[in-house]
């Protein structure tokens, strides 16, 4: 069994990853400790130079050094020790392969990618022989943890500390910025189209009907804000389908309700298959505002 599962290196400054090492498992426990990585390391700066987050299998170790952070997730059997040396080694291979000037440069999430081949002969190294070449490193490694021993973190503080950070508290549903939904699918597509539609015949309809309403005694201004308030909501369902926004759902169901009772109250003016149609659409269109889900920031980018 691998007791060193997986390797991150990140620069400190800004949680940019660097590197990773191939993901060949799929446990559960695994992501989840991948994701608690990744919050972490949009921490570095504010955190100790070494410290440990500890799961119920999985343990997460990391050590920053000259402004780069190498990180790991390790079952909880392999002893402390040797998760922090396998971390050294990383360390002296990364700064073998890579200067300072480079990692400070680098703009783009995983520019170091190549650098996988030398993660996955190391972690080799220390799953099949259980820890480094020279017993004289781990012993070193041992009494430097004794002296000075790394801090358990908390990342419940650290996804607090996140958001303190960032000018706002932790970003949920409620809150849409620099958050991304999921792909536009081809029901959304159909959805957008139709909406589009709905909202052509019901503005053509109020506009032609305004003509009449001011010619007669005013009896049908009725009629034209429903056709009117009608078409305004066929465009807000387009931009909640399109855009992410705070109390989602509330606003999909009130505009679903203003559509339905617009609808009925032109039962006179529209036959039965039209306003089926309409209705069925704007309920189609929450339907999928609902099931369209903002996107996971935190991306491994095929690592």
């Amino acid at each position: 069994m691998s007791l060193i599962l997986f390797a991150f290196v990140v620069r400190v400054r800004d949680g940019l990853p660097l590197s990773a090492s191939t993901d060949f498992e799929h446990n559960r426990e695994l992501q989840e400790r991948k994701q608690q990585l990744r919050t972490a390391s949009k921490a570095l700066a504010r955190l100790p130079d070494r410290g440990t987050v500890n799961g119920q299998e999985l343990n997460i170790y990391f050590v920053s050094s000259e402004g780069v952070s190498y990180m790991t997730v390790c079952h909880c059997s392999l002893p402390v020790a040797k998760a922090f040396c396998f971390l050294e080694d990383l360390r002296w291979e990364f700064t073998a392969c890579f200067n300072s000037t480079v990692v400070a440069l680098a703009a783009r999430p995983y520019p170091f990618l190549e650098f996988d081949d030398t993660i996955q002969k190391l972690k080799q190294q220390y799953n099949q022989s259980g820890g480094p070449a020279l017993e004289v490193t781990l012993a070193e490694v041992q009494e430097d943890l004794r002296v000075r021993p790394p801090q358990v973190i908390n990342l419940d503080e650290v996804e607090l500390s996140n958001g303190l950070a960032n000018g706002h508290m932790e970003q949920g549903p409620g809150s849409g910025q620099n958050q991304r939904l999921e792909p536009v699918t081809a029901p959304g597509i159909l959805s957008l189209v139709l909406n589009i539609m709905c909202a052509s015949l019901n503005v053509i309809r109020g506009v032609h009907l305004i003509e009449y309403t001011f010619q007669d005694d005013y009896e049908g201004v009725w009629n034209v804000v429903a056709f009117l308030l009608a078409f305004v909501c066929c465009v807000l369902q387009c931009h909640l389908y399109l855009f992410h926004s705070s109390h989602k759902k509330l606003k999909s169901f009130a505009l679903l309700a203003v559509i339905v009772l617009c609808n009925l109250h032109l039962l006179g003016m529209r036959n039965a298959w039209q306003l089926l149609f309409h209705i069925a659409v704007a309920s189609l269109s929450t339907v999928l505002i609902l099931g369209r889900k903002l996107q996971d920031r935190t991306n491994d980018c095929g690592v």
